[in-house]
């Protein structure tokens, strides 16, 4: 049987539990989302005065938060060279500026709050072991240096295998984050947040008040209401064609030799990023990679496995302790999507940087809810036009949908068989069954699951993930379990069911 996945962040930590929303309540914000975004907004707007109640439609630190490799750092996934050269020299300055205030916000809130979440201050290296790319780093480290950073140039890091070089950024951060999301969810308990547990929301009215409903009816009337979550709960239609979903994987090894401090990150494609974490259950190297359009690889495993070749070459690795994958937003243009349309707020599309963006996220959304000036509201604006970026990335991450579409209504390319007795336990395949194409899945109890291919958020067919056992679409990166109910939006409704 394959291994199931589980983030190292889920097995070495606990976390508060709260009961889910029923019956009808009122407040000042409504936030939707227990992750890094969600809690820390919780906490800022508390802070400020404003009543709060945050809906987790799991458990806290259950979402893209608890399935990062934690690496709080300014340096960002486009390059300061790229905001530089699409946007502007002020633009990147700003940018830099709001990820060096997330970093020392976070730092900041542990110490405030004591939270034990084993963070420390370590260095960061993006390195290349090419030579073709070592003006491309030199450049970037330019670029962020302009834009008000210490960035410095090295020609070696504390790696046991020779580099070209690497970009040196001092005094970057590491923590465990469902650790420091449970010290959080305390802090903000503590300064009078109602929190949530099991409360999928899938509707907003914007209305005044916004009314807010969850899956089971109950209902929440609000002033303002911030969806903290990977992807928005609702008007995503308005975002979706300026990002695009990735799939990305880690691993966590035990750490038993001496091993240095930093985060790591290198050129190679798709690029690897490498670090070690202390836990409750000692010390572990974490090494992640292999990103990939949602629904584009349907050998997932081998993903995991070329990790695992990586980390045994490079860093004498053995068997994985723990393995999981993760969902990340890639928006156009390389920042954040970060603002309001009404009383409704967003914040999506944080690439790479999951922690130090959600933290900016968390700061632009608290300061535009309580009417305060945010400096960089205007630049991660959703509804921004620039009329000096190119339409290229948009083109290819965006093509994927109406070649999908058409491909998927038109041909049977993707039908792997005609019988269900095709489908072996721990497998899914999709079948075209009296004509029709079915997502067939059995379990490792032989029981079978046969669901619609068609994915309820924008009609186009879904595809086996084998490493995390769910049905996903490569068009908008919605997820679904083997029998049908949603994981990831943008989907709301669950696949249909066939018998």
């Amino acid at each position: 049987m394959e291994q199931q996945s589980t983030s190292l962040w889920q097995a070495t930590s606990t976390s508060p539990s709260f009961d889910p929303l029923r019956g009808e309540t009122s407040t000042g914000v409504v936030v939707i989302g227990g992750g890094i975004t969600g809690l820390s907004a919780a906490l800022l707007l508390a802070q400020r005065g404003k009543e709060v109640v945050l809906l987790e439609r799991n458990v806290i630190g259950g979402g893209e938060t608890g399935n990062t490799t934690a690496h709080v750092t300014v340096a960002i996934d486009a390059g300061y060279h790229y905001i530089r050269r699409k946007f502007s020299p002020e633009a990147a300055k700003l940018v830099a500026e709001a990820s060096r205030t997330a970093l020392e916000t976070i730092v900041g809130f542990v110490e405030k709050y004591g939270i034990d979440c084993h963070l420390r201050r370590v260095p960061g290296y993006a390195y290349t072991e090419l030579r073709k790319h070592v003006a491309q780093l030199k450049n970037e480290a330019t670029a962020a240096r302009e834009s008000g950073l210490d960035a410095q140039w090295t020609d070696s890091i504390p790696l046991s295998f020779p580099v070209r070089g690497a970009i040196l950024w001092p005094d970057q951060a590491q923590l465990h984050p469902r650790e420091y999301l449970a010290g959080l969810t305390r802090a903000a308990v503590a300064a009078g947040v109602t929190m949530h547990e099991q409360s999928h929301v899938v509707k907003i009215d914007s209305g005044e008040p916004c009314v807010v409903e969850t899956e089971s009816g109950a209902r929440v009337r609000a002033e303002a209401v911030f969806m903290a979550t990977n992807v928005p709960v609702a008007g995503f239609t308005q975002v979706h064609l300026k990002a695009a979903p990735y799939r990305t994987y880690a691993l966590a090894f035990e750490a038993n030799e001496p091993h240095p401090d930093g985060l790591f990150w290198d050129t190679a494609d798709p690029y690897h990023y490498t670090r070690w974490q202390q836990t409750t259950e000692g010390d572990f190297l974490i090494v992640g990679g292999g990103d990939h359009h949602v629904g584009h690889e349907s050998e997932t495993e081998e993903v995991f496995e070329k990790l695992t070749e990586y980390a045994q070459k490079y860093f004498k690795a053995g068997t994985p302790r723990y393995r999981w994958s993760g969902q990340v937003i890639e928006p156009h243009g390389g920042l954040p999507l970060i603002g309001n349309s009404g009383p409704v707020y967003m914040a999506t599309g944080y690439s790479g940087q999951g922690i130090t963006f959600g933290t900016v996220g968390a700061l632009v959304v608290s300061d535009l809810i309580t009417g305060v000036a945010n400096p960089w509201a205007e630049l991660f604006d959703p509804n921004r036009v620039h009329p000096d970026m190119t339409v290229r990335e948009f083109i290819t991450e965006n093509v994927h949908f109406p070649k999908h579409l058409i491909k998927d209504r038109l041909t049977s390319a993707d039908v792997e068989g005609t019988s269900v007795d095709e489908v072996r336990a721990g497998e899914g395949k999709i079948l075209k069954l009296d004509g029709k194409k079915v997502a067939a899945y059995r379990d490792d109890a032989g029981k079978l699951f046969c669901v619609s291919t068609i994915c309820t958020h924008m009609k186009c067919d879904v595809a086996w993930n084998e490493a995390e056992r769910s049905w996903d679409c490569p068009c908008h990166g919605s997820r679904f379990a083997p029998d049908g109910e949603v994981l990831n939006g943008p989907a709301k409704v669950p696949l249909e069911k066939i018998e």
